[in-house]
């Protein structure tokens, strides 16, 4: 081989070696560009929560139970009552005299109407109204007194033994015994041991001697709300109101009635209930 061919060999092989370097270092450079290293940035941002002031439920008030009882019946007022109870769908307790029952066809005819009554429970006032308002008398003989509730128990097929006695607040019941005047504890006492729970009131809605309503009903709502306030009531949250049936056949006086019911309604914390479901009652 000739010295030409040599120096082409040679010239050849250094032309490779730097093309291979040249290669190479192009590779190794596109490697370390596209091999960067990414490192998570943080970013804030501001908190965009609404916050929004949520007040408290208002507490609810305790509900309370009435008892609207009414005495004396049946008489010109008693189906207005009825009427009113029925149209408002409120029980209510009637405390029953027995000869009023027998004492004309209307009466007779009134009292089979209460006892087919859903919203009216039928109670005992004796069968004659302590001999006919003859108080002092019919408290002094206890024994006497007894018989003439069993009389009317009897008579009107009363079985529950509750009774209301005749012109006296006497409450004789498992948790109450209480009698306003003294003279009429032992006919009070003799009741009881005879198996009969007797009833009284927490407030009376009176009436004048013609018949007339003393308070208007927004006076009997203030009155009932502040008995309450004041822990008045023989058993807490629990109130019996004493009304007369007789009152109520006068149009003005039976939609005063008419009107409180409505107004105890509508302050929806008060429910209504007969008279047999008070606490300490067998």
């Amino acid at each position: 081989m000739n010295q030409g061919s040599e120096a082409e060999q040679a010239a050849s092989i250094i032309f490779k070696n730097i093309f291979i370097t040249v290669v190479l270092s192009a590779c190794h450079y596109r490697e370390n560009e596209t091999t960067t290293t990414v490192h998570p940035i943080k970013i804030s941002h501001e908190d965009t929560t609404v916050k929004v002031a949520v007040k408290p439920a208002p507490k609810k008030k305790k509900r309370k139970t009435l008892y609207l009882t009414f005495d004396d019946g049946p008489n010109k007022g008693t189906r207005k009552v009825m009427h009113i109870a029925e149209k408002e769908q409120i029980p209510i307790t009637m405390f029953i005299i027995g000869e009023h029952v027998y004492a004309s066809r209307e009466q007779t005819t009134t009292f089979d109407s209460l006892v087919q009554c859903k919203m009216i429970e039928l109670e005992n006032h004796s069968f004659s109204h302590a001999f006919n308002n003859r108080y002092v008398k019919f408290y002094t003989c206890s024994d006497s007194a007894v018989k003439d509730f069993i009389r009317c128990a009897d008579s009107l097929h009363l079985t529950d033994k509750i009774v209301r006695t005749p012109g006296r607040n006497i409450w004789r019941t498992e948790n109450i015994t209480a009698t306003d005047i003294k003279a009429s504890t032992a006919t009070a006492d003799s009741l009881r041991s005879k198996g009969f729970t007797a009833i009284g009131w927490d407030l009376e809605w009176h009436f004048d001697k013609n018949l007339k309503l003393e308070s208007t009903s927004d006076e009997v709502l203030q009155q009932i709300d502040s008995v309450f306030a004041k822990g008045k009531t023989k058993t807490p949250d629990q109130l019996v109101l004493l009304a007369h049936d007789q009152v109520y056949a006068d149009a003005d006086d039976s939609s005063q009635l008419s009107d409180l019911v409505k107004k105890l309604k509508a302050k929806d914390e008060y429910d209504f209930d007969i008279i047999s479901n008070y606490p300490g009652l067998k």
